[in-house]
């Protein structure tokens, strides 16, 4: 696990903000690197695996993957395990009455082994597309065809799930892990954005940008969130054969400004109003990056 003080960002972001922007870009892309150069080399797999927990940058990195993998003289192609989700009206309720969209069940597991097997074996499969709008699986479905050496990159919160692929011939796959394996600390070593804080800080941006989303709902259904990746996540982390992390040590800083605004709209009587302060209050410590500095190719571009 690595650290970064919050004295050793305020001096980059002080000293040369876009040098210390470079670095953290550099480090991440260095990270996909490593693990297309040990696929490419070491594996003849025609399925990768990505996981990781909610915010990790999953999407960014698939596409970021499928990029490198091309240009290694392979075709890539990305799938996504969101499409397969149960229509919402059958997916179970948790204990709060919302749909349980962390539990592995809510997607369609028969359905998963039918297009990894059909892709292992016939190298083509025709897939779904979920939309989230009306909260129910497309009528048509959309073919997809791997030729020789191609490679298909399936990313989702259960990818590493062993239920995914039970029955499946596993030399065909390749397991990647992601999240944010990093914290902030100040210089005595206490922890101010810990790593699913600064999670929970890319998703509420996220959200409120993408899924039109409050910062109190956000907040609110974090926990179910985390109960989710302790039980159906985390347990499988140790299957992976390659791990990346998605921190990026000039977040905090660029997200500072658009996360202080957000964090400001918790009304004061809402029993998220503590948490957003002192947020607010982690955020007051740390040198502010205007976001025209962030790379348009950057994975943070996921969140804002």
């Amino acid at each position: 696990m690595a650290y970064r003080t919050l004295s050793d960002i305020n001096k980059n972001v002080a000293s040369d903000v876009e040098s210390f922007i470079e670095s953290a870009e550099e480090g991440f892309d260095g990270s996909v690197s490593s693990l297309v150069e040990r696929f490419v080399s070491d594996c003849d797999c025609d399925i990768v695996l990505l996981a990781g927990p909610s915010s990790s940058g999953k999407t960014t990195t698939a596409g970021k993957i499928v990029e490198k993998i091309n240009r290694s003289g392979r075709n890539a192609y990305t799938l996504s395990l969101d499409d397969y989700y149960h229509n919402a009206a059958d997916i179970p309720m948790t204990d709060k009455g919302v749909r349980d969209f962390e539990n592995v069940s809510a997607l369609d597991i028969d359905l998963i082994h039918k297009t990894f097997s059909d892709l292992i074996e016939n190298r083509k499969a025709m897939v779904p597309e979920f939309d989230f709008v009306s909260g129910t699986r497309k009528s048509e479905m959309r073919s997809i065809e791997l030729k020789k050496d191609d490679v298909i990159i399936v990313e989702g919160l259960h990818a590493l799930n062993p239920i995914i692929t039970k029955g499946l011939d596993e030399s065909h796959i390749y397991k990647v892990y992601i999240s944010v394996s990093s914290r902030v600390t100040d210089d005595d070593g206490k922890v101010i954005f810990s790593k699913r804080n600064l999670r929970l800080v890319r998703r509420m941006i996220r959200d409120y940008h993408y899924r039109n989303t409050s910062v109190e709902k956000t907040f609110s259904q974090w926990p179910e969130v985390l109960k989710g990746e302790d039980k159906y996540i985390f347990p499988y982390e140790k299957n992976a054969r390659f791990r990346i992390d998605s921190f990026h040590p000039y977040e905090s800083s660029i997200f500072r400004d658009e996360a202080v605004e957000l964090l400001d709209t918790v009304d004061n009587a809402s029993c998220f109003y503590p948490l957003a302060q002192q947020l607010k209050e982690d955020f007051s410590r740390l040198r502010p990056i205007d976001i025209s500095k962030m790379p348009d190719n950057s994975l943070l571009r996921e969140f804002i």
